[in-house]
């Protein structure tokens, strides 16, 4: 465990969330979930390993090729077998040595570790004797992709080898627990979003114009690695000027201007835990007062927002409110007529000319985590809170979002160390 570069929670949190898993599975089901794939660039590249997010939740282990089997009893008992890919001499001189079955037993809580070739001769075993098998399958509503993961592809060999098996999905069972954090998940994304916060704000000071929007992406870099982050939980959003109002612009390519706006959207990862924070800035360290003017109202929205996350409230009905306050400010600053919002009554979806996304994801092992598709907000989910306007014919583009768990009377803010107010912007930029 000497090798990971963050603090690893405990076993007993897997242990746990195993049980609650096979409580809700039927005796005789069989469990079985893959690794991500480590995927290839060109020639002998390949991209760094990123582990499938239900079997970190399950295990702790981030190792490429592991397989955890789960044999459901009654009741809700149940066997589990680890399976890892097995050190020899070449791997540990090239790549270093992966872990053992006593370090895994350790991350982990499984007794049973055994190696990964052992995998179709206790499927040999084990697949006919299953009243059903429970297989991994991403269903993110959000999910699009040709790539075909490590787990579908292993789903599609195990039916073509056993085509009358009973096949059931845990994406809802998993996204449905993953939705509310343990404490211990919360401590890890304390620290991811600490770290996301605190580099940003160290940052900041150095931000000038003509300094290229990769430069900054560069010292952000810098800020989260040397806290122990492993890397940027997405791919980070640095645009100026006129690109603030591109709401996935990830080139950053371009050398900000005096009097731009810059807008970050960006995250730290710790321990397998996403950090996701928004902020806009003036490259000059001053906002004219138009921008002040778009600013104030979308931090008026955000904190809106903030004051009615609370359990109990469905999500959708979460989102037409803020629409409302949305509307109100977008009034303010002549962007929409009362006669505009008043025709659409209490739902003025008349907002998403200027503010086209919704206001808060879940958060968690990934960014846009999972859950179901119109939860009710309750104790100990993690939300981003993110309003944003975009007026692309006066190249302004402002969002801010912070990320914050649900509280019973009041949510706490998970990135309490970047600025939020103008006026404490223009101070820590001034100090530069």
């Amino acid at each position: 465990m000497h090798t990971l570069r963050y603090k690893p929670l405990p076993a007993s949190l897997y242990r746990q969330n195993r049980d609650e898993l096979a409580a809700q599975l039927p005796a005789g089901a069989l469990v079985i979930i893959h690794a991500n794939d480590i995927y290839p660039t060109n020639a002998d590249g390949t991209l760094a390993h990123h582990q499938n997010a239900d079997l970190f939740y399950l295990t702790g282990i981030d190792q490429e090729e592991t397989v955890l089997l789960m044999r459901i009893g009654k009741e809700g008992q149940h066997e589990d077998t680890l399976l890892l890919r097995e050190t020899n001499e070449r791997i540990v001189i090239w790549e270093g040595a992966r872990l053992t079955r006593e370090t895994a037993t350790q991350l982990s809580g499984i007794e049973d570790v055994r190696w990964t070739q052992e995998y179709n001769s206790l499927l040999a075993q084990w697949v006919p004797a299953a009243a059903e098998l429970w297989l991994e399958r991403d269903n993110h509503p959000r999910r699009y992709t040709y790539v075909q993961t490590r787990n579908e592809r292993c789903a599609a060999a195990l039916l073509a080898a056993y085509p009358d098996a009973k096949v059931k999905c845990l994406y809802d069972l998993l996204a449905a627990m993953r939705l509310v954090k343990k404490p211990e998940e919360l401590e890890q994304l304390r620290e991811a979003c600490r770290i996301t916060g605190e580099g940003f704000t160290a940052m900041l000071g150095r931000v000038h114009p003509g300094m290229g929007e990769w430069e900054m992406e560069a010292e952000l870099s810098r800020e989260y690695i040397s806290r122990r982050a492993r890397k940027f939980s997405f791919l980070p959003i640095i645009a100026s000027g006129h690109d603030t109002c591109v709401l996935h612009y990830i080139s950053n390519h371009k050398a900000c201007c005096d009097g731009d706006l810059i807008l970050f959207d960006i995250g730290a990862e710790y321990g397998g835990y996403a950090g996701d924070m928004s902020r806009t800035v003036p490259a000059n360290g001053k906002f004219t007062p138009r921008q002040k003017a778009v600013y104030d109202a979308v931090l008026a929205v955000h904190r809106y927002a903030r004051s009615i996350m609370r359990p109990g409230l469905r999500k959708s009905e979460y989102e037409r409110l803020v629409r409302v306050a949305m509307a109100q400010q977008l009034v303010q600053l002549g962007l929409l007529t009362a006669e505009q919002v008043q025709a659409e009554g209490d739902n003025p979806t008349c907002v998403r000319r200027y503010y086209m996304h919704g206001t808060s994801h879940p958060l968690g092992l990934d960014v846009h985590d999972v859950g179901p598709a119109d939860p009710i907000f309750a104790l100990n989910q993690v939300w981003t809170i993110e309003p944003g306007i975009y007026i692309p014919e006066e190249s302004i583009g402002i969002r801010i979002e912070t990320d914050v768990v649900i509280l019973e009377h009041d949510t706490e803010d998970l990135i309490p160390n970047a600025p939020l107010e103008t006026a404490d912007i223009e101070r820590l930029m001034a100090r530069a």
